[in-house]
Protein backbone atom coordinates (compact mmCIF):
# COMPACT_ATOMS: atom_id res chain seq x y z
CA UNK A 1 0.00 0.00 0.00
CA UNK A 2 3.20 2.68 -0.71
CA UNK A 3 1.79 5.12 -2.38
CA UNK A 4 5.39 6.45 -3.92
CA UNK A 5 5.55 2.51 -5.49
CA UNK A 6 3.44 1.51 -8.96
CA UNK A 7 1.43 -1.17 -7.92
CA UNK A 8 2.33 -4.95 -9.35
CA UNK A 9 0.31 -7.50 -9.95
CA UNK A 10 1.57 -10.32 -7.60
CA UNK A 11 2.65 -13.45 -8.14
CA UNK A 12 0.51 -17.09 -6.28
CA UNK A 13 3.39 -18.58 -5.22
CA UNK A 14 1.96 -20.52 -1.75
CA UNK A 15 -0.57 -22.87 -0.84
CA UNK A 16 -1.71 -19.91 1.07
CA UNK A 17 -1.10 -16.61 -0.38
CA UNK A 18 -0.97 -13.58 1.53
CA UNK A 19 -3.97 -11.23 1.16
CA UNK A 20 -3.50 -8.67 -1.05
CA UNK A 21 -6.94 -7.04 -0.10
CA UNK A 22 -9.24 -3.91 -1.71
CA UNK A 23 -6.87 -0.75 -1.38
CA UNK A 24 -4.01 -2.82 -3.29
CA UNK A 25 -6.32 -4.29 -5.22
CA UNK A 26 -8.10 -0.82 -6.19
CA UNK A 27 -4.86 1.22 -6.85
CA UNK A 28 -4.15 -1.91 -9.27
CA UNK A 29 -7.48 -1.03 -11.28
CA UNK A 30 -6.64 2.63 -11.32
CA UNK A 31 -3.22 2.69 -11.99
CA UNK A 32 -3.83 1.06 -15.22
CA UNK A 33 -3.27 -2.75 -14.65
CA UNK A 34 -5.52 -5.45 -16.30
CA UNK A 35 -7.08 -7.41 -13.77
CA UNK A 36 -8.04 -10.19 -16.02
CA UNK A 37 -4.79 -11.86 -15.86
CA UNK A 38 -5.01 -11.53 -12.02
CA UNK A 39 -8.28 -13.15 -11.37
CA UNK A 40 -7.31 -16.01 -13.96
CA UNK A 41 -4.43 -16.45 -12.02
CA UNK A 42 -6.45 -16.48 -8.41
CA UNK A 43 -9.03 -19.21 -9.99
CA UNK A 44 -5.93 -21.32 -11.14
CA UNK A 45 -4.32 -21.25 -7.95
CA UNK A 46 -8.06 -21.82 -6.97
CA UNK A 47 -8.24 -25.55 -8.75
CA UNK A 48 -5.22 -26.55 -6.51
CA UNK A 49 -6.12 -24.81 -2.95
CA UNK A 50 -9.52 -24.64 -2.82
CA UNK A 51 -9.57 -23.72 0.77
CA UNK A 52 -7.13 -20.51 0.29
CA UNK A 53 -9.55 -18.20 1.85
CA UNK A 54 -7.17 -15.27 1.10
CA UNK A 55 -7.27 -15.85 -2.58
CA UNK A 56 -11.26 -16.39 -2.80
CA UNK A 57 -11.59 -12.84 -0.59
CA UNK A 58 -9.07 -11.01 -3.15
CA UNK A 59 -11.17 -12.79 -5.74
CA UNK A 60 -14.59 -11.68 -5.19
CA UNK A 61 -13.03 -8.30 -4.80
CA UNK A 62 -11.42 -8.59 -8.37
CA UNK A 63 -14.91 -10.11 -9.86
CA UNK A 64 -16.77 -7.03 -8.48
CA UNK A 65 -13.86 -4.33 -9.62
CA UNK A 66 -14.74 -5.99 -12.82
CA UNK A 67 -18.12 -5.57 -12.72
CA UNK A 68 -19.45 -9.35 -11.73
CA UNK A 69 -21.19 -8.94 -8.01
CA UNK A 70 -23.59 -11.63 -8.22
CA UNK A 71 -20.23 -14.09 -8.89
CA UNK A 72 -18.29 -12.17 -6.74
CA UNK A 73 -20.56 -12.33 -3.52
CA UNK A 74 -20.80 -16.05 -4.87
CA UNK A 75 -17.05 -16.36 -4.22
CA UNK A 76 -17.30 -14.41 -0.94
CA UNK A 77 -19.43 -16.40 1.01
CA UNK A 78 -17.36 -19.50 0.12
CA UNK A 79 -14.19 -17.91 1.60
CA UNK A 80 -16.12 -16.60 4.37
CA UNK A 81 -17.28 -20.40 5.13
CA UNK A 82 -13.33 -21.01 5.35
CA UNK A 83 -12.49 -18.67 7.99
CA UNK A 84 -13.45 -15.25 9.41
CA UNK A 85 -10.67 -13.61 10.22
CA UNK A 86 -8.14 -12.07 7.66
CA UNK A 87 -5.48 -10.18 8.38
CA UNK A 88 -2.78 -7.28 6.93
CA UNK A 89 0.44 -7.08 9.02
CA UNK A 90 1.73 -3.19 9.71
CA UNK A 91 3.26 -1.73 6.74
CA UNK A 92 5.98 0.06 8.46
CA UNK A 93 6.74 -4.05 9.61
CA UNK A 94 6.72 -2.08 13.26
CA UNK A 95 3.45 -3.12 14.96
CA UNK A 96 2.85 0.22 17.17
CA UNK A 97 -1.10 -0.99 17.35
CA UNK A 98 -3.27 -3.33 16.51
CA UNK A 99 -6.84 -2.93 14.80
CA UNK A 100 -9.64 -5.55 15.03
CA UNK A 101 -12.23 -4.29 12.64
CA UNK A 102 -15.54 -5.96 12.70
CA UNK A 103 -16.77 -6.34 8.76
CA UNK A 104 -19.95 -8.03 7.46
CA UNK A 105 -20.54 -9.64 4.10
CA UNK A 106 -21.69 -7.69 0.59
CA UNK A 107 -20.12 -5.51 -1.87
CA UNK A 108 -17.36 -2.96 -1.81
CA UNK A 109 -19.52 -0.59 -0.38
CA UNK A 110 -20.97 -2.73 2.34
CA UNK A 111 -18.36 -1.62 5.15
CA UNK A 112 -15.50 1.20 5.98
CA UNK A 113 -12.99 0.99 3.57
CA UNK A 114 -10.61 1.36 6.25
CA UNK A 115 -7.60 -0.73 4.44
CA UNK A 116 -7.00 2.77 3.27
CA UNK A 117 -6.73 4.72 5.90
CA UNK A 118 -4.45 2.63 7.36
CA UNK A 119 -1.88 3.08 4.01
CA UNK A 120 1.63 3.00 5.29
CA UNK A 121 0.93 2.87 8.62
CA UNK A 122 2.25 1.03 11.84
CA UNK A 123 -1.06 -0.30 12.57
CA UNK A 124 -1.69 -4.25 12.09
CA UNK A 125 -5.00 -4.95 10.79
CA UNK A 126 -7.74 -8.18 11.46
CA UNK A 127 -10.49 -7.91 9.61
CA UNK A 128 -13.57 -10.25 11.31
CA UNK A 129 -16.45 -11.09 9.51
CA UNK A 130 -19.64 -11.59 11.04
CA UNK A 131 -22.41 -13.67 8.87
CA UNK A 132 -25.89 -13.63 9.65
CA UNK A 133 -26.72 -16.56 10.84
CA UNK A 134 -23.62 -18.09 11.84
CA UNK A 135 -22.52 -17.88 15.74
CA UNK A 136 -20.29 -15.06 16.49
CA UNK A 137 -16.96 -16.31 17.73
CA UNK A 138 -16.48 -16.68 21.55
CA UNK A 139 -12.96 -15.09 21.22
CA UNK A 140 -11.05 -12.94 19.20
CA UNK A 141 -7.59 -11.72 18.52
CA UNK A 142 -6.01 -9.78 21.15
CA UNK A 143 -5.97 -5.69 19.95
CA UNK A 144 -5.94 -2.32 21.61
CA UNK A 145 -9.22 -0.80 19.54
CA UNK A 146 -12.53 -2.05 17.84
CA UNK A 147 -13.47 -0.25 14.60
CA UNK A 148 -17.45 -1.67 13.63
CA UNK A 149 -16.87 -1.09 9.84
CA UNK A 150 -20.23 -2.42 8.99
CA UNK A 151 -22.07 0.13 6.92
CA UNK A 152 -25.74 1.42 7.46
CA UNK A 153 -27.74 -0.83 4.62
CA UNK A 154 -31.14 -2.44 4.25
CA UNK A 155 -29.19 -5.83 4.26
CA UNK A 156 -26.85 -4.97 7.36
CA UNK A 157 -29.82 -3.97 9.87
CA UNK A 158 -29.95 -6.66 11.45
CA UNK A 159 -26.53 -7.99 11.50
CA UNK A 160 -25.62 -4.05 13.28
CA UNK A 161 -28.28 -5.13 16.07
CA UNK A 162 -26.45 -8.14 16.43
CA UNK A 163 -23.56 -6.61 16.84
CA UNK A 164 -24.65 -4.06 19.42
CA UNK A 165 -25.66 -6.62 21.68
CA UNK A 166 -22.84 -9.02 20.69
CA UNK A 167 -20.50 -5.73 22.21
CA UNK A 168 -22.30 -5.84 25.57
CA UNK A 169 -19.44 -4.90 28.16
CA UNK A 170 -16.92 -5.29 25.50
CA UNK A 171 -13.92 -4.87 27.10
CA UNK A 172 -11.78 -2.84 24.73
CA UNK A 173 -12.44 1.08 23.19
CA UNK A 174 -14.73 0.92 20.75
CA UNK A 175 -14.83 3.12 17.46
CA UNK A 176 -18.13 3.94 15.39
CA UNK A 177 -21.09 1.85 17.69
CA UNK A 178 -23.16 -0.04 15.54
CA UNK A 179 -26.25 1.84 17.45
CA UNK A 180 -25.13 5.05 15.76
CA UNK A 181 -23.98 3.45 12.15
CA UNK A 182 -27.76 2.26 11.75
CA UNK A 183 -28.81 6.04 12.06
CA UNK A 184 -26.89 6.69 8.76
CA UNK A 185 -29.80 5.79 6.37
CA UNK A 186 -31.06 8.39 4.07
CA UNK A 187 -34.13 9.30 5.48
CA UNK A 188 -32.37 9.49 9.69
CA UNK A 189 -29.76 11.04 8.03
CA UNK A 190 -32.31 14.47 7.25
CA UNK A 191 -34.23 14.06 10.63
CA UNK A 192 -31.18 14.06 12.58
CA UNK A 193 -29.74 16.99 10.60
CA UNK A 194 -32.60 18.86 9.00
CA UNK A 195 -32.55 21.29 11.89
CA UNK A 196 -28.70 22.13 12.05
CA UNK A 197 -27.25 25.85 11.46
CA UNK A 198 -25.71 26.59 8.29
CA UNK A 199 -26.79 23.51 6.53
CA UNK A 200 -29.20 22.61 3.97
CA UNK A 201 -30.09 19.00 3.72
CA UNK A 202 -33.40 18.04 1.49
CA UNK A 203 -35.90 16.19 2.75
CA UNK A 204 -35.22 11.96 1.81
CA UNK A 205 -38.03 10.02 1.68
CA UNK A 206 -38.38 6.96 1.43
CA UNK A 207 -41.16 5.55 -1.17
CA UNK A 208 -42.41 2.28 -3.00
CA UNK A 209 -42.59 1.83 -6.47
CA UNK A 210 -46.58 1.39 -6.66
CA UNK A 211 -47.05 4.70 -5.31
CA UNK A 212 -44.66 6.44 -7.44
CA UNK A 213 -46.29 4.55 -10.40
CA UNK A 214 -49.54 6.70 -9.13
CA UNK A 215 -47.52 9.69 -9.00
CA UNK A 216 -46.02 9.23 -12.39
CA UNK A 217 -49.75 8.76 -13.77
CA UNK A 218 -50.83 12.44 -12.51
CA UNK A 219 -53.07 10.09 -9.83
CA UNK A 220 -51.21 11.61 -6.85
CA UNK A 221 -48.74 14.73 -6.32
CA UNK A 222 -45.42 14.60 -4.94
CA UNK A 223 -45.81 17.03 -2.54
CA UNK A 224 -47.19 14.86 -0.33
CA UNK A 225 -44.24 12.62 -0.27
CA UNK A 226 -41.46 15.63 -0.13
CA UNK A 227 -43.19 18.57 1.60
CA UNK A 228 -40.32 20.72 1.48
CA UNK A 229 -40.73 20.89 -2.51
CA UNK A 230 -42.14 20.10 -6.14
CA UNK A 231 -40.21 18.45 -9.21
CA UNK A 232 -37.95 18.70 -10.36
CA UNK A 233 -36.87 15.95 -8.16
CA UNK A 234 -33.84 13.31 -7.80
CA UNK A 235 -34.60 9.92 -7.23
CA UNK A 236 -32.34 6.75 -6.58
CA UNK A 237 -32.84 2.90 -5.55
CA UNK A 238 -32.39 2.66 -1.88
CA UNK A 239 -28.93 0.94 -1.08
CA UNK A 240 -27.52 2.48 -4.25
CA UNK A 241 -24.54 4.45 -4.08
CA UNK A 242 -22.16 5.83 -6.63
CA UNK A 243 -24.76 7.64 -8.76
CA UNK A 244 -26.26 4.05 -9.58
CA UNK A 245 -29.89 4.80 -10.57
CA UNK A 246 -29.61 8.15 -9.51
CA UNK A 247 -31.64 10.28 -11.86
CA UNK A 248 -32.99 14.17 -12.29
CA UNK A 249 -36.44 13.74 -13.12
CA UNK A 250 -38.86 17.34 -14.12
CA UNK A 251 -42.30 16.06 -14.40
CA UNK A 252 -44.42 13.20 -13.89
CA UNK A 253 -43.91 11.84 -17.09
CA UNK A 254 -40.25 11.13 -16.59
CA UNK A 255 -40.82 10.09 -13.32
CA UNK A 256 -43.47 7.24 -15.17
CA UNK A 257 -40.30 6.82 -17.59
CA UNK A 258 -37.42 6.25 -15.20
CA UNK A 259 -39.70 3.47 -13.54
CA UNK A 260 -39.51 1.61 -16.58
CA UNK A 261 -36.02 1.23 -16.86
CA UNK A 262 -35.28 0.78 -12.96
CA UNK A 263 -36.56 -3.30 -11.59
CA UNK A 264 -36.34 -1.80 -8.44
CA UNK A 265 -38.98 -1.49 -5.66
CA UNK A 266 -38.27 0.90 -3.03
CA UNK A 267 -36.86 4.49 -3.39
CA UNK A 268 -35.28 7.14 -2.09
CA UNK A 269 -36.77 11.01 -3.56
CA UNK A 270 -35.75 14.39 -2.86
CA UNK A 271 -36.38 18.12 -4.66
CA UNK A 272 -33.28 19.23 -6.53
CA UNK A 273 -31.24 21.29 -5.63
CA UNK A 274 -29.56 23.61 -8.69
CA UNK A 275 -25.86 24.03 -6.83
CA UNK A 276 -24.05 25.52 -9.54
CA UNK A 277 -21.88 28.47 -9.65
CA UNK A 278 -21.63 31.36 -10.96
CA UNK A 279 -19.39 30.26 -13.82
CA UNK A 280 -22.37 27.47 -14.35
CA UNK A 281 -20.27 24.94 -12.97
CA UNK A 282 -21.24 22.94 -10.28
CA UNK A 283 -18.80 22.01 -7.73
CA UNK A 284 -18.74 19.18 -4.72
CA UNK A 285 -17.08 17.67 -2.22
CA UNK A 286 -15.97 15.17 0.11
CA UNK A 287 -14.81 16.01 3.55
CA UNK A 288 -14.26 13.15 6.50
CA UNK A 289 -14.93 13.97 9.87
CA UNK A 290 -12.26 12.13 12.61
CA UNK A 291 -12.90 12.67 15.89
CA UNK A 292 -14.88 15.86 14.78
CA UNK A 293 -12.44 17.12 12.89
CA UNK A 294 -13.19 17.97 8.93
CA UNK A 295 -10.58 16.84 6.52
CA UNK A 296 -10.38 17.79 3.08
CA UNK A 297 -10.47 14.55 0.85
CA UNK A 298 -11.61 15.85 -2.82
CA UNK A 299 -13.34 18.18 -4.51
CA UNK A 300 -14.68 17.69 -8.27
CA UNK A 301 -15.92 20.86 -10.53
CA UNK A 302 -18.19 19.10 -13.50
CA UNK A 303 -21.01 20.76 -16.10
CA UNK A 304 -23.28 18.12 -15.02
CA UNK A 305 -24.92 18.10 -12.05
CA UNK A 306 -24.10 14.28 -10.93
CA UNK A 307 -20.34 14.84 -9.98
CA UNK A 308 -18.40 11.69 -10.11
CA UNK A 309 -15.05 12.51 -9.21
CA UNK A 310 -13.26 9.93 -11.74
CA UNK A 311 -15.37 11.54 -15.02
CA UNK A 312 -15.03 15.03 -13.76
CA UNK A 313 -12.52 15.71 -16.14
CA UNK A 314 -9.99 16.67 -13.22
CA UNK A 315 -6.96 14.42 -15.09
CA UNK A 316 -7.98 16.33 -17.83
CA UNK A 317 -8.16 20.07 -16.60
CA UNK A 318 -5.13 21.67 -14.96
CA UNK A 319 -7.59 24.50 -13.96
CA UNK A 320 -9.65 22.64 -12.55
CA UNK A 321 -6.80 21.07 -10.48
CA UNK A 322 -5.63 24.35 -9.35
CA UNK A 323 -8.52 25.30 -7.99
CA UNK A 324 -8.87 21.65 -6.27
CA UNK A 325 -5.10 22.48 -5.16
CA UNK A 326 -6.25 26.02 -3.38
CA UNK A 327 -9.26 24.69 -2.02
CA UNK A 328 -7.04 21.71 0.14
CA UNK A 329 -4.20 24.18 0.88
CA UNK A 330 -6.98 26.88 2.39
CA UNK A 331 -9.16 24.07 3.47
CA UNK A 332 -8.88 24.55 7.25
CA UNK A 333 -9.13 28.85 7.14
CA UNK A 334 -11.41 29.45 4.80
CA UNK A 335 -14.31 25.92 3.96
CA UNK A 336 -13.94 24.21 7.56
CA UNK A 337 -14.44 27.99 9.12
CA UNK A 338 -17.32 29.25 7.12
CA UNK A 339 -18.54 25.96 7.69
CA UNK A 340 -17.52 25.58 11.20
CA UNK A 341 -21.04 25.24 13.17
CA UNK A 342 -22.50 22.79 10.65
CA UNK A 343 -19.52 20.40 10.31
CA UNK A 344 -19.82 20.88 14.38
CA UNK A 345 -23.44 19.84 14.60
CA UNK A 346 -22.97 16.79 11.91
CA UNK A 347 -20.57 15.63 13.98
CA UNK A 348 -22.63 16.17 17.35
CA UNK A 349 -25.86 14.34 16.18
CA UNK A 350 -24.52 11.67 14.51
CA UNK A 351 -21.91 10.30 16.60
CA UNK A 352 -19.80 8.85 15.11
CA UNK A 353 -15.86 8.95 15.55
CA UNK A 354 -15.59 8.60 11.71
CA UNK A 355 -17.54 9.60 8.63
CA UNK A 356 -17.37 10.88 5.30
CA UNK A 357 -19.68 13.84 3.45
CA UNK A 358 -20.63 14.45 0.47
CA UNK A 359 -21.82 18.30 -0.03
CA UNK A 360 -21.66 21.51 -2.15
CA UNK A 361 -21.85 25.22 -1.35
CA UNK A 362 -25.48 26.72 -1.91
CA UNK A 363 -25.93 30.36 -3.76
CA UNK A 364 -26.30 31.38 -0.33
CA UNK A 365 -23.39 30.11 1.13
CA UNK A 366 -24.65 26.88 3.12
CA UNK A 367 -23.56 23.59 3.69
CA UNK A 368 -25.77 21.70 0.84
CA UNK A 369 -25.39 17.55 1.90
CA UNK A 370 -26.12 14.66 -0.33
CA UNK A 371 -24.35 12.20 1.70
CA UNK A 372 -23.47 11.30 4.82
CA UNK A 373 -21.43 7.21 5.00
CA UNK A 374 -19.16 5.55 6.80
CA UNK A 375 -18.34 3.58 3.49
CA UNK A 376 -17.17 5.93 1.12
CA UNK A 377 -13.74 5.48 -0.08
CA UNK A 378 -11.04 8.27 1.45
CA UNK A 379 -7.73 7.56 -0.40
CA UNK A 380 -4.42 8.72 -1.81
CA UNK A 381 -4.57 6.36 -4.95
CA UNK A 382 -4.34 9.36 -7.32
CA UNK A 383 -1.26 9.21 -9.76
CA UNK A 384 1.59 11.95 -8.07
CA UNK A 385 2.50 13.72 -11.13
CA UNK A 386 -0.76 14.94 -11.84
CA UNK A 387 -1.96 15.48 -8.50
CA UNK A 388 0.96 15.98 -6.43
CA UNK A 389 -1.04 18.73 -3.80
CA UNK A 390 -2.82 15.18 -3.20
CA UNK A 391 0.03 13.72 -0.90
CA UNK A 392 0.62 15.77 1.88
CA UNK A 393 -2.93 16.52 2.50
CA UNK A 394 -4.25 12.46 3.15
CA UNK A 395 -0.74 11.79 4.26
CA UNK A 396 -2.61 14.54 7.28
CA UNK A 397 -5.80 12.80 6.98
CA UNK A 398 -4.32 9.65 7.55
CA UNK A 399 -2.23 10.79 10.52
CA UNK A 400 -5.08 11.93 11.95
CA UNK A 401 -7.11 8.83 11.63
CA UNK A 402 -3.82 7.15 13.18
CA UNK A 403 -3.98 9.93 16.12
CA UNK A 404 -7.96 8.78 16.93
CA UNK A 405 -6.95 5.15 17.38
CA UNK A 406 -4.48 6.01 19.77
CA UNK A 407 -6.72 8.47 21.62
CA UNK A 408 -8.82 5.83 22.31
CA UNK A 409 -6.03 3.08 22.78
CA UNK A 410 -5.17 5.53 25.79
CA UNK A 411 -8.19 4.99 27.31
CA UNK A 412 -7.72 1.79 28.27
CA UNK A 413 -5.86 -0.31 29.87
CA UNK A 414 -2.55 -2.04 27.99
CA UNK A 415 -4.25 -5.16 26.27
CA UNK A 416 -4.53 -8.25 27.66
CA UNK A 417 -4.09 -11.40 25.87
CA UNK A 418 -7.03 -12.79 24.44
CA UNK A 419 -6.90 -15.87 22.34
CA UNK A 420 -7.47 -16.52 18.52
CA UNK A 421 -10.56 -16.68 17.29
CA UNK A 422 -12.01 -19.68 17.23
CA UNK A 423 -13.84 -18.65 13.34
CA UNK A 424 -10.61 -19.02 12.06
CA UNK A 425 -7.10 -16.74 11.69
CA UNK A 426 -4.81 -17.61 8.72
CA UNK A 427 -2.40 -15.10 7.49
Amino acid sequence: MNSDTPPQSPPIETDQQPLIGFAALMRMGLSGIDLLPLGTRLIEHLKLHPNDANALLDLSIVLQLRRSPDIALNVQAMALEIKQLYRFPAATGQVGLQLLAIMGPGDIRANTPIEFLLENSDVALDLLYLVPGKPFPASVPDHHVLFIAVAESDQNRQLLRSIEEYLESWPRPVLNRPDRIAYMSRNKVVELLQSAPGLVIPVSTRIGRQILEQVGRAELSITAFIPDGDFPIIARPVDSHAGHGLSKLDNPESLADYLQSMPDDQFYIARFVDYRGPDGLFRKFRIALIDGRPFACHMAISEHWMIHYLNAGMTESPEKRAEEAAFMAGFDTDFATRHKAALRAIHERMGLDYLAIDCAETDTGELLIFEVDTSMVVHAMDPVDIFPYKQPQMKKLFAAFRAMLAKAAQSDTPPRLMQSSSAGEGS
